[in-house]
Order: C-alpha cells, then sequence, then structure tokens
C-alpha cells in the first residue's frame, strides 16, 4: 500500500484528477491523505467534494481529510450561513457561485463531509499532517486552540530558520527561536498552507532549477515537508508517496482554467 499525501487544491478539479492520473492512483492499493483547503479559489469547489466524497467511496482504504482553514470558513457557511468578507474575498464567492451552480448546497453529504473533517492526523509510524501547523513542543494533538492547526505558519518558518540543526536546542534558544524538540515529537511532518511559490529558486535552495522563478515542487526543511505548491495560484497540485518522496504534479492550474484568476 502507498500513502499518497496531497497539498492545497482550492477548488481546481482538473488538477487534483490530473494529478491522480500521472500518480497512477490505484484504490485497491492506495491511501490518500488530503492536507485540506479543497475549496475557494478556481471554479469548482463544490464538483471538487462531490469528487471527494465519491473517491473515498470506492476506495479500499478511508482516505484522510484534513481541515484547512478555507474548508472552516467553508464549513461555517454551509453550517450557519456565515459569509465573512475575509472569507468571500478569499476565494469564497467562487466557491458559492460553484454551490449555487451546481445545486450541491442542499446535499447534506457536504456538510457531513466538512464536519468530519480532521485538524490532525498521526499514522503509525509517527508521521504528523495538519494543514498549517501546532505550536505545542509535545507535537500535534496538544495544542489549546484548534485553529492552530490550520493556521499556524510559525512551524514552517521555524523549520526554514533551523534547518539542519534542530539538535542545537542551547544555540537555537540563545538566537531567539522556539526549540527544535517541537519536531522532534515526530518522525516527519506533512502541512500546506503556506505556499512555496512564496520562494523563488535561488541558486543556495535545494529546489534550484536553474531559474529564478517561484518554486513549485514540494519544499522539506528539517523535517517538516511544505506540500502547498500553488494550486491555489499560479503553481501546480501535488501529490507524493511519504515513503519513497517520489512526487506526481497536475499542469500549472491557470493553464487548466486559462478564463480564471484562481485566488
Amino acid at each position: 500500500m502507498r500513502k499518497l499525501v496531497i497539498g492545497d487544491v482550492h477548488g481546481g478539479l482538473k488538477s487534483l484528477v490530473q494529478a491522480l492520473e500521472r500518480a497512477l492512483y490505484n484504490p485497491e492499493k492506495d491511501m490518500l491523505i488530503f492536507l485540506g483547503d479543497y475549496v475557494d479559489g478556481w471554479s469548482e469547489s463544490s464538483e471538487l467534494i462531490e469528487y471527494l466524497i465519491n473517491l473515498d467511496s470506492e476506495a479500499k482504504y478511508k482516505s484522510i481529510f484534513l481541515l484547512g482553514n478555507h474548508d472552516k470558513w467553508c464549513k461555517d457557511w454551509l453550517n450557519n450561513g456565515q459569509t465573512p468578507m475575509i472569507w468571500t474575498q478569499q476565494g469564497g464567492q467562487a466557491t458559492i457561485n460553484s454551490y449555487i451552480k451546481t445545486g450541491y448546497l442542499t446535499k447534506d453529504s457536504h456538510r457531513e463531509f466538512f464536519n468530519k473533517c480532521l485538524n490532525y492526523y498521526i499514522d503509525d509510524e509517527n508521521r504528523g499532517f495538519c494543514h498549517g501547523g501546532f505550536t505545542s513542543r509535545k507535537g500535534l494533538g496538544h495544542d489549546p486552540y484548534e485553529a492552530n492547526y490550520y493556521w499556524d505558519r510559525d512551524l514552517w518558518n521555524l523549520a526554514l530558520m533551523s534547518d539542519g540543526r534542530i539538535h542545537e536546542e542551547v544555540n537555537l534558544v540563545k538566537e531567539g527561536v522556539s526549540s527544535g524538540k517541537r519536531f522532534e515529537n515526530h518522525k516527519e511532518i506533512f502541512i500546506g498552507h503556506t505556499s512555496t511559490i512564496n520562494w523563488n529558486n535561488k541558486p543556495h535552495y535545494r529546489e534550484y532549477n536553474g531559474t529564478n522563478e517561484p518554486i513549485t515542487i514540494p519544499m522539506n526543511r528539517c523535517n517538516v515537508w511544505n506540500m502547498d505548491t500553488g494550486g491555489g495560484f499560479n503553481g501546480k497540485v501535488t501529490v507524493m508517496d511519504i515513503d519513497t518522496k517520489e512526487y506526481f504534479q497536475s499542469d500549472y492550474v491557470k493553464e487548466l482554467y486559462p478564463n480564471e484568476l484562481g485566488r
């Protein structure tokens, strides 16, 4: 069985389908772990949720669906009708339009999907998964606020700053950086939320490909893997085998939705 982890999709159903096809996804042999942010951005958010519901129903191994910050907004809308401006202006309006267009707004299965999404997941090899990050030195499951799991960006920033020296706890504390102990509670940690396209390729980056273009492949610092490769913007949707680290990607999402802006 392969365990395949998937980064942010943001309503780009075509890109997810393409990435899974390129990964040769087999519902009889593969388990899927989604890191959240299924909605908001491209025009097929409700269609994407319907696809995920059906995908899981046909899979031998139950998929893991984690809650992203955009999913929390959509969950609140579907359950309670909440439409804060911060949501509608960051892709939420495209999600509302998609639900109106398809009529899926009346389907209880969609509300159930969001209501059942997990804040975090730890597998049987102590690999941790969440959308954003966590703040507790004890690892996943110990934060006092569940919002940390889908909003936090400090974990990734800490991984960037302390890469290669997470055991140098004393030096990190002297420099005002939180202890590397936060990483050591898990064998590996997989996150989304903070897009890799925020960083351009540079010669000293391990992702360097000879260009100065935005990074659109998974980034690894310390034992943290960032799987948000810009699927909601001008990047790609990525599927990765968590054991081998082989990854498979869609085309640039904007090429699949040429008349749309995404987020």
